[in-house]
C-alpha cells in the first residue's frame, strides 16, 4: 500500500459522497494509473466498497472509460458498476477477487476456475462485441498495421524482427470478420477472477471499433500466459475459447484468422514495451516498472520468430 496525498483525499471524498471516506489507501497495482481502495460510509450506516482510479499523466482521453463501462454493463458484460466520474477520477464498485496472473494460474484457490475461464472469456467477449458501436461516444476505427508501423518508426531504433513481422502481417492479412466494439486489452491481468471464475473485465481505456477477432488474438498472446503452457491466458485451450464464443455470438471462428491477430498482438506488445521504456527514459514518468517492461522487447521478438516460422 502507498500513502494517499493530501491533494487526492478531498477530491476522492467529494466523488464518493462521504464526509470522510474510510480505509482510504493507495494500491500499488498498475504501471500507468493511480488506484485507491476506499470505503464510503453513508449517514444511515451503509458502506460502499469502492475503487477510485486516476490517470496521472496530462493526456487527453478520447473515450471516457466510464462511458465504456456503462455500455458494457448494459450489454451484460461482467464489469464494475460506475458510481461517479469527473473526467479525471473514476469511481466504481469494488469487486472482490484476484487480478494477479501468477496467483490465478497457480494457486489452489482457483483450481476450479481455471478449467472454465477460457469459455467464460469467450462468452464475455461475445457480449462485448454485441455492444452497439454508437453506444460509446468517441469510439475510433483503427487500422492496426499503419498505426504500429508509424509508432515503431518513431523510435528511430533498428528492430529487424518487428520489420519482418510487419511484412508477414501485410502479406497474410485476412478479410475482416466484421465491425464491432473491441475492448483492446482483454487479457489475463485485466480480469477479476474468483474461485467461481470470471467476475469482471477491467481496463477499458483502449476500447475502439475494429475486427472482433482482435480481442481473441490478444487474449492468446504468449506474454499473457505468464509462463504456463496453455494458449488462452495460461489457463485454457483454443477450442474452449472459440466454441464458447461461437455459441454466444453466432459467429464462426477461423483459428488461422485468430493466429494472424495473435502475431499482430505480439508485435503490438513488443512496440508497447519500447514505448513504456521511452516514457521512463524521457522523464515523462519515472518508473522502475516501466523501465523493466522495456527489457521485455526481446521476448516478443523471439515469440514473433516462433509464430511466423
Amino acid at each position: 500500500m502507498v500513502a494517499v496525498s493530501g491533494a487526492d483525499e478531498p477530491r476522492i471524498a467529494a466523488l464518493v459522497g462521504a464526509a470522510r471516506p474510510e480505509n482510504l489507501r493507495r494500491l500499488s497495482a498498475g504501471a500507468s494509473r493511480q488506484t485507491w481502495s476506499v470505503d464510503a460510509a453513508a449517514d444511515d450506516g451503509t458502506v460502499q466498497h469502492l475503487i477510485v482510479r486516476r490517470d496521472p499523466r496530462e493526456t487527453e482521453v478520447m473515450v471516457p472509460e466510464a462511458d465504456a463501462l456503462r455500455a458494457a454493463d448494459a450489454a451484460g458484460v461482467p464489469v464494475p458498476r460506475v458510481i461517479a466520474d469527473d473526467g479525471e477520477y473514476l469511481v466504481v464498485e469494488r469487486i472482490e477477487g484476484e487480478t494477479i496472473p501468477r496467483k490465478i494460474l497457480r494457486d489452489d484457490e482457483f483450481s476450479v476456475a481455471r478449467p472454465i475461464l477460457a469459455a467464460q472469456c469467450g462468452e464475455a467477449l461475445a457480449r462485448i462485441h454485441a455492444i452497439p458501436v454508437d453506444a460509446v461516444p468517441g469510439l475510433e476505427r483503427q487500422d492496426p498495421l499503419p498505426t504500429w508501423r508509424t509508432m515503431l518508426d518513431g523510435f528511430g531504433q533498428p528492430h529487424p524482427t518487428f520489420e519482418l513481422a510487419l511484412r508477414w502481417l501485410a502479406d497474410n492479412s485476412p478479410p475482416a470478420v466484421g465491425t464491432a466494439v473491441v475492448h483492446g486489452d482483454f487479457r489475463n491481468g485485466n480480469l477479476i477472477v474468483g474461485p467461481d471464475g470470471l467476475r469482471a473485465v477491467l481496463d477499458w481505456e483502449l476500447v475502439h471499433i475494429g475486427d472482433p477477432m482482435e480481442d481473441l488474438g490478444w487474449l492468446c498472446v504468449k506474454a499473457w500466459r505468464f509462463g504456463v503452457d496453455k494458449p488462452v491466458g495460461g489457463f485454457g485451450d483454443y477450442d474452449d475459447l472459440f466454441r464458447a464464443y461461437e455459441r454466444a455470438s453466432g459467429l464462426s471462428v477461423d483459428q488461422g484468422v485468430v493466429r494472424w491477430w495473435e502475431v499482430l498482438g505480439t508485435l503490438k506488445w513488443g512496440v508497447m514495451c519500447i514505448a513504456q521504456a521511452f516514457t521512463h527514459l524521457s522523464g515523462t514518468v519515472r518508473s522502475v516498472e516501466l523501465a523493466a517492461i522495456g527489457r521485455r522487447v526481446c521476448e516478443n521478438e523471439w515469440d514473433l520468430l516462433d509464430l511466423i516460422g
